[in-house]
């Protein structure tokens, strides 16, 4: 979206309002003028001990701008989305007619985009639906600073694994990964590098244990920003994910890819146009659920440590 907004308003001042802990994602892009913090977990905190003060602050520092925005759009959908949208007090608020939670209250323009699409071909359509050209450009951009951390300290090119999922569901058994990086190590590859997020060690506990006793294994799980991980990646030779956020950033960085999907859409949140590196066996009565957590694992389980290998090979081989 960000990049079919800047071919079409290529003068403008456009700014992103994202997350706090996410904001270096986008920071960088050279597209952006500015990325707006929003401190979900702060904010959030407050709100439920009944103080609205903090809140309140914030949206009227952040977003009231001078000069005020001339367009807002909404891309998430959501009723809190929908009221900052509003808060703005930009003449222009677009967003989908079949927002949830409401959230569509808030908008001057809306769109009837269906939910059964992709969902960056959803955003998409909401700048077509402006009359736009939407442009499906997809690249990231690290952190200069964290790209040269990482050049100095990883100079061979590495494997990423990123064997941990926020959901227990989507997680494909640690020991398997123990085996594939085994495996992978065993053709030649000079380096594996493990990533996850601060609280998911234990996760991949026996992965872990087994890497303190392997040279060519480097545990960053729990020690890595989002910016610092976007320049792993950015690196690497191969990512091999769980439905997390690595496996975005490689489709970002256009970085061979092995993507393990259990109870994930694969068409509306999957790697962006990269089905073709997913391994996701479904069966009849399969219930497209992340967060239960049995029938997730039982998908998980149907994923061999073979195939897995075989396609990784594959794509180290092109």
């Amino acid at each position: 979206m960000l990049v079919s907004l800047r071919r079409a308003f290529p003068e403008a001042t456009i700014d992103w309002l994202v997350q706090d802990s996410f904001i270096d994602a986008v920071r960088h892009h050279p597209d952006l003028d500015n990325a707006v913090p929003f401190p979900r977990g702060l904010l959030g905190r407050t709100s439920r001990r009944g103080n609205m003060r903090p809140s309140l602050r914030w949206m009227n520092t952040h977003l009231k701008p001078k000069p005020r925005y001339d367009l807002v759009l909404d891309a998430q959908g959501l009723f809190r989305s929908g009221l900052f949208a509003w808060w703005t007090r930009a003449p222009r608020r677009v967003g989908y007619a079949n927002a949830a939670e409401f959230g569509g209250v808030f908008y001057t323009e809306r769109f009837h985009i269906g939910r059964n699409r992709h969902a960056v071909d959803r955003m998409l359509a909401l700048v077509a639906a402006m009359g736009l050209e939407p442009i499906a450009e997809m690249r990231l951009h690290a952190d200069p600073g964290e790209r040269a951390w990482v050049e100095a300290h990883a100079p061979s090119r590495y494997a990423v694994l990123a064997p941990t999922s926020r959901w227990p569901g989507k997680q494909w058994p640690a020991d398997r990964f123990t085996e594939l990086v085994r495996r992978l190590l065993g053709i030649g590859v000079p380096r594996v590098v493990i990533v996850g997020g601060p609280g998911e060690r234990k996760q991949v506990a026996p992965l872990l244990e087994w890497a303190k006793y392997e040279p060519r294994a480097t545990d960053l799980v729990g020690e890595t920003s989002v910016a610092r991980l976007m320049a792993i990646i950015a690196r690497a030779r191969i990512v091999i994910a769980n439905d997390s956020a690595a496996l975005h950033m490689a489709v970002g960085f256009d970085r061979p890819l092995v993507a393990l999907f259990g109870p994930t859409r694969v068409g509306l949140v999957g790697p962006y146009r990269r089905g073709r590196d997913v391994i996701q066996h479904t069966l009849p009565g399969d219930v497209f659920n992340h967060k239960d957590e049995a029938r997730g694992r039982a998908m998980m389980q149907r994923i061999s440590v073979e195939e897995v290998f075989e396609a990784s090979a594959d794509r180290l081989r092109g």
